[in-house]
C-alpha cells in the first residue's frame, strides 16, 4: 500500500498530517533519516513544534508505552487520512481538455534532435577516393583550362597551313584629265583585280606539322595536369586520412591512461603506489591532450588543400571525410615502371613533341631563305572610240616573288633561334628523364620499405606489444610490477600504433607518386581494387 504524505490544503488537515509525520519522524528511524535529508524536518524535531511554538517536543525521549501508543494513533490517523483525501486525489481537469503530460524536455528538442543527428551522421559518412577523383575531373578549374588550351591549340592547326587571304582591287588605269576621259586614249581602261600569295613549296606542310606538335605537346600538358590534380588529391586523402585516424588513436590512448591514473590513484591511497606515479600518468594525460590540439591545428590546412585539389569554391567550407587507412598494396618492379615511365609519362612525352617542334620550327627557318610568290590577274575594261569604233578589252597577269636578302639581320638570327630552342628542348627532356628515373627509384624504394614496416608491425610487433600490456597490467595489479613499466609499455605500443599508421599513409602516398611518374591515368588506375589493411 502506497500512502502520499504530501501536504493537504485546508488547517485541520494540515494538523492531522503533522502529527502523523512527527510521529513518524520519532518513531522510525529511517523517516527521521528521509525528512532530515530532505529538508522537511530536523532530526528529531517535528515540524508541529516550528508552527505552534512549543518546544517541548525538544527534550522529550518516548517511552515504551508511549511509543506503542503513538504508532497506534499514528495507523488510526493514516486511515483516516486516506478517507479525506480520496475525493482530492484525481487531478481537476477543465470538461473537455485533454489531460497534460508533463516531459522532462521540451518538446521541440525531440523533434530538433534526429535533425541534428541525421546532419552529423551525413557529415561523418567516408567519401571513397574514386569519387573525389571524378568530381576533380569534373569541376577543377586547373583542369578545365588545361582542356580548354588543348581545345584551342588543336583549332591552330588548320589555319596554318592556310593560305594569306586574296587580294581584290579595282579601279581606274591611265585616265587623262579632260572631258569624256574613257573613249579618248586607247590606255585608258577599268580595271578589276585579284592577286594571292603563294608559299614556297613545302612551307605550308612545315607551318602546319610545327602547329600539329604544338598542340601535341599541349595535348599532353593536358594529361599532365590531370595526374598531378588527381596525385595532390591522393596526397591530401591519404593525409587527412592519417590525421583523422592518429587523432582516434590518441583518444583511445588518452583513455587507457585516464584508466591507468584512476589505478595508480587508488594504489597510492592504500599506501601501495607512490604520488610519482600519479604525477607521470597525469602528465601523459596532458601529453594526449597536447597531441589531439596539434592534430586539430594541422586538419584544417590539410582539408583546405584537398578542397582546392577538388575544385570547390570557397563556400564549400566542410572537407570530405576519407575512409580509414587502407593498405593497397601492388607489385612494383623497377625495370618495368621504368620502361612504363619513358613511354608513358605525359611529361617526358610533352618534351619530346616540344624538341620535334622546334625541329619542324628549324626547317621552316631554313626555307625562309626561298622566296614567296604573288600572283596576280587583272581585267581591264575599255569604252569605244570617239568615232565609235570598238576597242578590245584587256587581261593582265603578274608573277611578283620577294627577295631574301637580309641574311645577316634577319635570316641568320631566326635559324640560331630555332636551332636554340630545339637543342633546349632534347636538353630539357634528357634533364626530366633522369629527373623521373631518379625519383621512380626513391619512391620503388620508400614504398618497399613502408610494406615491409607495415607487416612487421601488422605481424611482430603489435601483437608482442599488446601481449606485453596485458601482463604487465596483471602484474601491475598484484603489485608485482611497477607503475613505471606499465606506463612505459602502454606508451610503446601507442607509438606502434601511430608508426603502422603513418607507414600505411607514406606507402599509399608513395603508390600515388609512382603512379604520377609512370603516367598512369586515372582511367587505367580504375581497374585496380584495394586490398584492405588488418584491423587495428
Amino acid at each position: 500500500m502506497l500512502i502520499s504524505l504530501s501536504p493537504p490544503s485546508d488547517w485541520l488537515s494540515i494538523t492531522l498530517w503533522v502529527n502523523v509525520k512527527g510521529n513518524l519522524a520519532r518513531c522510525h528511524p529511517d523517516f527521521r533519516r528521509l525528512y532530515s535529508d530532505s529538508g522537511e524536518f530536523f532530526p528529531g524535531k517535528p515540524l508541529r513544534s516550528r508552527i505552534s511554538g512549543n518546544s517541548g517536543f525538544e527534550n522529550t525521549q518516548p517511552t515504551e508505552a508511549r511509543m506503542a501508543g503513538m504508532i497506534r494513533s499514528t495507523i488510526i490517523l493514516t486511515f483516516f487520512l486516506m478517507g479525506i483525501f480520496s475525493a482530492d486525489a484525481k487531478p481537476q481537469v477543465p470538461a473537455g481538455a485533454a489531460p497534460q503530460v508533463r516531459t522532462s524536455n521540451p518538446p521541440e528538442l525531440f523533434s530538433a534532435a534526429p535533425a541534428t543527428a541525421d546532419m552529423e551522421s551525413a557529415a561523418q559518412v567516408p567519401v571513397p577516393l574514386t569519387v573525389l577523383v571524378a568530381e576533380a575531373l569534373e569541376n577543377n578549374p586547373e583542369i578545365q583550362a588545361a582542356l580548354q588550351e588543348r581545345e584551342a591549340a588543336r583549332q591552330r592547326i588548320s589555319p596554318a597551313e592556310a593560305l594569306d587571304d586574296p587580294v581584290l582591287e579595282a579601279g581606274v588605269i591611265n585616265a587623262p584629265l579632260a572631258s569624256q576621259p574613257f573613249n579618248r586614249d586607247d590606255m585608258t581602261m577599268k580595271m578589276i583585280g585579284l592577286s594571292q600569295r603563294l608559299p614556297f613549296p613545302g612551307k605550308r606542310a612545315l607551318r602546319k606539322d610545327v602547329a600539329a606538335k604544338d598542340a601535341e605537346a599541349i595535348d599532353y600538358g593536358y594529361e599532365e595536369t590531370v595526374n598531378r590534380v588527381v596525385r595532390d588529391i591522393k596526397s591530401a586523402y591519404f593525409d587527412l586520412g592519417l590525421t583523422l585516424e592518429m587523432a582516434r588513436l590518441v583518444e583511445k590512448n588518452k583513455l587507457v591512461l585516464e584508466e591507468f591514473l584512476h589505478i595508480a590513484e587508488d594504489h597510492y591511497e592504500v599506501g601501495r603506489g607512490n604520488q610519482a606515479d600519479v604525477l607521470k600518468a597525469q602528465t601523459q594525460v596532458s601529453r594526449m591532450m597536447d597531441e589531439l590540439l596539434q592534430l586539430a591545428r594541422e586538419r584544417p590546412a590539410i582539408e583546405a588543400e584537398l578542397i582546392r585539389a577538388l575544385g570547390r569554391n570557397e563556400e564549400a567550407i566542410a572537407a570530405p571525410i576519407p575512409t580509414p587507412p587502407q593498405l593497397q598494396e601492388e607489385s612494383l618492379n623497377l625495370e618495368s615502371l621504368r620502361e612504363n615511365a619513358l613511354t608513358q609519362r605525359p611529361q617526358l612525352l610533352a618534351l619530346q613533341s616540344l624538341a620535334a617542334r622546334n625541329e619542324k620550327a628549324l626547317e621552316l627557318a631554313r626555307k625562309n631563305y626561298y622566296p614567296d610568290f604573288d600572283v596576280r590577274m587583272s581585267y581591264g575594261q575599255r569604252d569605244n572610240m570617239l568615232d565609235n569604233s570598238r576597242r578590245p578589252d584587256m587581261v593582265s597577269l603578274t608573277v611578283a616573288i620577294n627577295l631574301p636578302v637580309w641574311h645577316g639581320s634577319k635570316l641568320g638570327p631566326r635559324e640560331a633561334e630555332s636551332l636554340a630552342m630545339r637543342n633546349q628542348a632534347l636538353n630539357l627532356y634528357q634533364a626530366q628523364r633522369n629527373e623521373v628515373i631518379a625519383r621512380l627509384r626513391q619512391q620503388v624504394a620508400m614504398a618497399e620499405q613502408s610494406l615491409k614496416s607495415i607487416r612487421l608491425y601488422q605481424t611482430a610487433i603489435l601483437p608482442q606489444a599488446r601481449l606485453t600490456v596485458e601482463s604487465a597490467q596483471a602484474a601491475y595489479r598484484v603489485n608485482r610490477l611497477d607503475f613505471m613499466t606499465l606506463l612505459d609499455n602502454r606508451m610503446t605500443v601507442f607509438n606502434y600504433e601511430i608508426s603502422l599508421v603513418t607507414a600505411i599513409a607514406a606507402y599509399n602516398k608513395a603508390l600515388a607518386e609512382i603512379d604520377l611518374l609512370i603516367g598512369k591515368s586515372p582511367a587505367r588506375k580504375a581497374g585496380s581494387l584495394p586490398t584492405s589493411a588488418e584491423s587495428m
